[in-house]
């Protein structure tokens, strides 16, 4: 019995998406945006007269306004969605690292979000490696009452097959282990510094989180070798709970009005530059998907509604407030798919967290690939964690979003650096994300069917661990089972 359903159910989706004849549709889209996208022009604009976006501040207000008045512009019913933050913001901060702790040298640093408002730590520094759990049961509990230091990413010459953890779940672990304080090594050459949250909660944390460039930490990862090194923490930073406000825009269905796809991505950004790739090219690329459905004034099946979230710096919470009053008001069960753009730069083809949409994926990168040869068609299934697609993942609701392409211009390295600015954009890059991923919005929006629908809570749990995420989110509090 379970074996015809299951050959019936495959014959329904392979019927489905070899029935979705949107040629005409696609190009449409792909001459509108090609020639008259304001995605650059608007995204220029804002890290002009906005700057930086951080959440909770006078600037993050002026971007959620700015966003509201432009979807606005372009015919869309438009609501904030307010909901409550633990703002966070820093005021000074001062990092001493040396080998005589009463004369201790002072080196550039930047304070990682939701260190403590006021800290001062001095204390000796202890080397945690990649600062996995691991490495913490191999020290023997030396690190407690000390300042541990740990590597952003992976050490190079790490045991093939290392996996890393978000800078968070280093510090949450760092905590875990009697650590006082953590400072944390970026891996970018040049004294490139990375601001972040340190927080798993979105709220603070009880030690001081800083990280410093590359050259001055692996300096002293060297110098701890042949003596000891001590460490000096000292900082004051803002916290205090606010308001902010997602920004909506709604695209009611023709057919199936209730059943809904999310278009949406992160339009707040970290503070110490204007946010230009994370994520404006992401926010502002899909404030022009929905200005190209109006102008082409395409139809939609299923509602699609375009958020910006507010807060995914600072603990995904715009999209957690989203995901909370979808399931107050019991329409998280209508939601079919959330597609997530966050740092999205011309893709080469589909993500998707269900490996059964690889056929309606498909067909319609065919019909994208008739137009332009530079999408290269390729899709990729799975589960990743740290964006706003993981409140809805982790209720078991369909993502995806683009996939394939690379950060133009070299911007990598200034992830949420003080070098995140506009002159990184690409705008064909821009061009190309507007016009693939309102392709993809459209069809979700149209397609008779879509094969898959929210995973049951046994089936959300294996999807999960097979995508190695259970100690992640058992360090985040997530982990439910």
């Amino acid at each position: 019995m379970k074996t015809l359903l299951s050959l019936l159910m495959s014959c329904m989706a392979t019927f489905a998406y070899a029935q979705d004849d949107f040629n005409s549709a696609f190009s449409a889209i792909y001459n509108e945006v090609q020639l008259n996208s304001k995605a650059y022009i608007n995204l220029k604009n804002a890290t002009e007269t906005i700057g930086h976006r951080l959440t909770g501040s006078v600037n993050g207000a002026q971007a959620e306004d700015y966003a509201f008045k432009l979807l606005k512009s372009y015919g869309y019913e438009v609501k904030f969605q307010p909901f409550e933050v633990e703002s966070w913001s820093r005021l000074t901060n001062e990092t001493k690292i040396g080998n005589d702790i009463n004369n201790l040298t002072k080196i550039t640093s930047v304070t990682l979000a939701h260190s403590p408002v006021k800290a001062n730590v001095t204390a000796e520094i202890r080397d945690m490696g990649n600062g996995l759990e691991d490495d913490y049961l191999l020290d023997s509990g030396n690190v407690k009452g000390k300042i541990a230091l740990v590597y952003l990413g992976v050490l190079p010459g790490s045991a093939p097959g290392t996996q890393t953890l978000h800078r968070s779940e280093k510090a949450a672990i760092a905590t875990k282990y009697g650590a006082v304080g953590i400072i944390i090594i970026n891996g970018v050459k040049g004294g490139v510094l990375l601001t972040g949250t340190a927080s798993v909660t979105g709220k603070l944390i009880p030690i001081p989180a800083v990280c410093i460039g590359l050259e001055n930490g692996m300096r002293t990862k060297e110098k701890l070798k042949t003596q000891n090194q001590y460490g000096s923490l000292d900082m004051t930073n803002f916290s205090g709970t606010i308001k902010a406000r997602n920004v909506i825009a709604t695209l009611k269905g023709s057919e199936l009005p209730e059943e809904k796809i999310i278009v949406g991505g992160h339009l707040d950004s970290w503070d110490l530059a204007t946010g230009a790739i994370d994520n404006g090219i992401g926010a502002f690329a899909i404030i022009d998907m929905a200005r190209t459905f109006k102008k082409l004034q395409l139809a939609n099946k299923r509602t699609v509604e375009f958020v910006l979230f507010m807060g995914e710096e600072q603990g995904l919470l715009g999209s957690k407030a989203y995901v909370d009053a979808a399931k107050h008001s019991s329409i998280l069960g209508k939601i079919r798919f959330m597609l997530n753009y966050d740092m999205t730069n011309d893709p080469k083809g589909f993500s998707t967290s269900r490996k059964e949409m690889q056929g309606l994926f498909a067909d319609w990168g065919n019909q994208i690939v008739k137009l332009d040869t530079g999408f290269k068609n390729t899709f990729v299934s799975g589960a990743w964690l740290h964006s706003d697609h993981q409140p809805f993942m982790l209720h078991g609701i369909p993502i995806g979003g683009g996939t394939g392409g690379s950060l133009p211009n070299n911007s990598g390295p200034y992830y949420h650096s003080d070098g995140d600015v506009f002159k990184l954009v690409d705008e064909q890059g821009l061009k190309n994300t507007v016009r693939y991923s309102a392709m993809l919005a459209y069809a979700l929006a149209n397609t008779t069917v879509i094969p898959v629908g929210r995973q049951t809570e046994a089936d959300l749990k294996t999807f999960l661990q097979e995508n190695n995420l259970e100690v992640p989110l058992k360090i985040a509090g997530e982990w439910r089972w």
